[in-house]
């Protein structure tokens, strides 16, 4: 271990002593100056910092917890207030009397206003009677109520609660018309005292302003957004009233509160913030407050920014002492930056006379193998130029003889005609045809569908010359394809390698079928033969040969095939080989994109 440290020591040293000059004084100023009190600042102010946040956070807990105990004895003293009607006779016994009459509705009414007066935050308390007749009580401000409305949910949800209190988040109602107002509800169903059936339901709405008066003091001193959810995760309370009933189930601002209590760090619109929640031990709701970080901290950016002026003043200063001691050492460069500027003018037989071995010596030294090396690059460029033109006029003469080769055949196809040979001079016009189209020059590198087949059938023409009713072919391409733009030479060597490897090989005759069709914007060749077809191991190792790019003796021109498409239609583009020994092969190529590029371009 020791010898590990020393010979990294050791080869640290090699490293650091390698360096230049000015980089041995700025390495020397960052350890014995910078890092030591940038780690000093930095280490006190995290120690402050954790230290607030932690007593922050401890302080928004308490707070948040004394709210959640508020609306929790706020949501006992309604329920309780729900179990009144089982203690007051008078209202059991017109609960249960079919129809309505004066002592009836001044006895339920002035029951109804007790239990409504009871509380501010009550905006309304409704009671039904066996027969579900509504009765209910409402504040000032609330001129038109629409209980109807409500009677099958809250029927619903006391039938399932038997007869236990239900209490419902945050939910609108209708009120004065079209007007709605935003209330959390407490319900039970009433039972007869002496059948225990039910005989009706009470239902208490709260006003959501119960809850204002709880959190806005916490968002005040915690500088933070308080959240109250149900156990469904829908909000109960959120001073934006457009967040009101949302369901924050799967939302990232819940996915860590999974506990009874606790704190979380999250991003919040790449803000970072502190959430603090609780859990209602008696209604199963949570409160959150999420509290920007920038807001706990703030007590300390006062001490932050105290210490970074610190810091970079001295960062400054031993930059500044640098500056003037490099300075002073780099003075003897001028000479050589004197001697840069006459290279830059041309002049190339100057040389640096190297006095020492230190880094000026060294740069002296390098400048004078560049300037050796430039004029070895010039003699090799003027060498590179002339080759260059010779080898441009050898291709200009090369692209004479394909043109000569179809001229001299066309003068064949003339001699046969005037001598009645139909057979020779149709087999010399198709191979003068076939090689024109051959001859490639970069403009005419994309042709249209049309075109390349044409190609082929010139080609297969020509076989069937060679072959009579050995080969037969149709194409069977919708009409709207023919005017798509292609590369050259796509079709052909697939035709080609069908009729060798596949139809040659069987004595009886064969034929070639080429389809298309669309996948989105991507368009399917297929070219099919009924040939003598491969065994499914020369079929795995001539797909391998398309893809890992190493030559097979029977798919070299497949693989140009692909290559090319690939390059030209991108990664997308594919050619795969499917065959069955004794049925054939059929050839897939997948050109990307193909039916995206719009109106095709025309070709002559």
């Amino acid at each position: 271990m020791i010898k590990l440290i020393r010979n990294l020591f050791r080869k640290s040293w090699m490293i650091f002593a390698n360096l230049s000059m000015q980089k041995k004084l700025v390495v020397i100023f960052v350890f014995l100056i910078t890092l030591p009190i940038t780690y000093v600042s930095y280490s006190s102010y995290r120690s402050n910092s954790n230290s607030v946040l932690a007593s922050t956070t401890a302080s928004a807990g308490q707070m948040t917890d004394n709210a959640m105990d508020k609306v929790d004895r706020y949501i006992e003293d309604l329920k309780r207030y729900t179990m009144l009607p089982l203690y007051n006779k008078d209202v059991q016994k017109y609960l249960d009397q079919q129809g309505t009459d004066w002592d009836k509705n001044s006895t339920v009414n002035m029951f109804l206003m007790y239990l409504t007066n009871t509380k501010e935050e009550i905006s309304a308390v409704y009671m039904t009677d066996h027969y579900d007749a509504i009765f209910y009580y409402n504040k000032p401000g609330l001129n038109e109520l629409y209980p109807y409305e409500r009677l099958a949910e809250w029927r619903t949800r006391t039938e399932q609660a038997g007869t236990a209190p239900v209490l419902t988040g945050t939910h609108p109602v209708r009120v004065n018309g079209s007007e709605q107002r935003q209330v959390f509800t407490v319900m039970r169903s009433i039972q007869s005292v002496s059948t225990l059936k039910n005989i009706g339901m009470i239902v208490i709405d709260v006003d959501l302003s119960l809850f204002e008066d709880i959190i806005q003091p916490l968002n005040t001193v915690t500088h933070g957004d308080t959240w109250i959810v149900d156990e469904l995760g829908k909000v109960v309370y959120n001073r934006d009233p457009s967040e009101l009933g949302k369901d924050l189930s799967g939302s990232p601002l819940l996915a860590q509160a999974t506990g009874q209590r606790g704190n979380f760090r999250l991003d919040i619109g790449g803000e970072p913030y502190m959430a603090v929640y609780s859990v209602s031990k008696s209604t199963g709701w949570k409160t959150l407050v999420y509290i920007p970080l920038k807001e706990l901290l703030a007590p300390m950016k006062q001490s932050r920014n105290a210490m970074m002026i610190m810091t970079l003043s001295i960062i400054s200063f031993a930059l500044l002492v640098a500056m003037i001691i490099s300075y002073a050492l780099t003075k003897p460069l001028k000479r050589t930056v004197q001697l840069m500027k006459q290279v830059q003018r041309g002049k190339l037989d100057v040389r640096v006379n190297v006095k020492y071995n230190d880094e000026i010596g060294m740069l002296g030294s390098h400048f004078n193998r560049m300037l050796g090396r430039i004029r070895d690059l010039l003699q090799e460029v003027y060498e590179t130029e002339k080759s260059k033109q010779k080898a441009d006029i050898l291709a200009l003469q090369n692209q004479i003889n394909p043109h000569f080769i179809y001229n001299t055949l066309e003068s064949i196809r003339m001699l046969a005609e005037l001598n009645d040979d139909d057979r020779v001079a149709e087999l010399t016009y198709l191979l003068g045809l076939l090689l024109r189209y051959s001859i490639t020059r970069r403009s005419d590198e994309i042709v249209t569908v049309r075109q390349e087949l044409e190609h082929v059938e010139n080609y297969l023409q020509l076989l069937q010359l060679r072959f009579p009713d050995k080969i037969s072919y149709q194409f069977m391409i919708p009409e709207t394809y023919y005017d798509l733009s292609i590369i050259k030479l796509v079709f052909q060597p697939i035709v080609e390698n069908a009729i060798f490897h596949g139809l040659e090989k069987q004595a009886e005759p064969g034929s070639i079928t080429i389809t298309a069709w669309n996948e989105r914007d991507d368009v399917m060749f297929s070219i099919h033969d009924n040939g003598v077809g491969m065994s499914e191991e020369r079929l795995d190792s001539l797909n391998q040969s398309l893809t890992d790019g190493k030559t097979d003796k029977f798919g070299i021109g497949l693989r140009n095939v692909n290559e090319r498409v690939r390059l030209h239609y991108g990664e997308a583009s594919s050619l795969v080989v499917n065959s069955t020994l004794g049925e054939g092969t059929t050839v897939i190529l997948r050109i990307s994109g193909l039916m995206k590029a719009g109106e095709p371009e025309r070709y002559q």
